[in-house]
């Protein structure tokens, strides 16, 4: 899958990120580097739909983002560590709710990356009790099952223990998904991965 940015221009409140800022990536891993302010977190969220550039497009392959904003949307998914604002929903329901928003997502598949990052055990609590480490695993174990061409991760080794670190690694780093997807992620350590490309903000 190709993501093709044109003449991006952002800004918080009259401080400039990104003026007609272009990009061009396809698929494989690239390392969005930058100091903190420089405006990763927020071209992840541009990319991603949940922010709103002020002019400029978006592409993933012939899909723009404010032509086709669903279609685009179910293409990609934003791992960004954020708590969800559902409260009352157990892990499950969580996780069950962003399964049937995807065509084609595998229960099964979703299962084995919960077993992975030893997550089985947590889904009938809320998804409040959750720690930040535990948090982040189940975004993660979203991210690697979902059927979507764009993944978007943002500190993905934040919190993690040790061995949820090399797994992470190992299913990033895999042929058949570098194959099939273009992944875009943060990282103020080196992630240590195959990497097609770095990014400097």
């Amino acid at each position: 899958m190709e993501l093709r940015i044109e003449q991006l221009t952002f800004e918080y409140a009259s401080h400039p990120l990104f003026n007609r800022f272009d990009l061009q990536l396809g698929n494989g891993i690239t390392w969005l580097r930058g100091e903190n302010g420089a405006g990763k977190t927020t071209l992840l969220k541009l990319i991603g739909g949940a922010l709103t550039p002020h002019s400029g497009k978006i592409w993933l392959d012939d899909i723009e983002i404010h032509a086709q904003p669903l279609t685009y949307r179910l293409h990609c998914y934003y791992c960004g560590g954020d708590t969800p604002q559902l409260p009352w929903l157990t892990v499950r329901e969580v996780l069950d709710m962003h399964v049937a928003l995807y065509a084609g997502a595998d229960p099964a598949r979703l299962n084995a990356e919960l077993a992975a990052f030893h997550l089985l055990p947590t889904l009938d609590q809320p998804v409040t009790t959750l720690s930040l480490g535990q948090h982040k695993k189940m975004q993660l174990s979203l991210a690697l099952s979902l059927p979507v061409g764009l993944l978007l991760i943002d500190e993905p080794f934040n919190g993690l223990d040790a061995d949820a670190v090399a797994y992470l690694r190992q299913q990033l780093a895999a042929p058949e998904r570098l194959a099939r997807q273009c992944i875009l992620l943060t990282s103020h350590l080196d992630p240590a991965l195959p990497l097609v490309s770095t990014l400097q903000l």
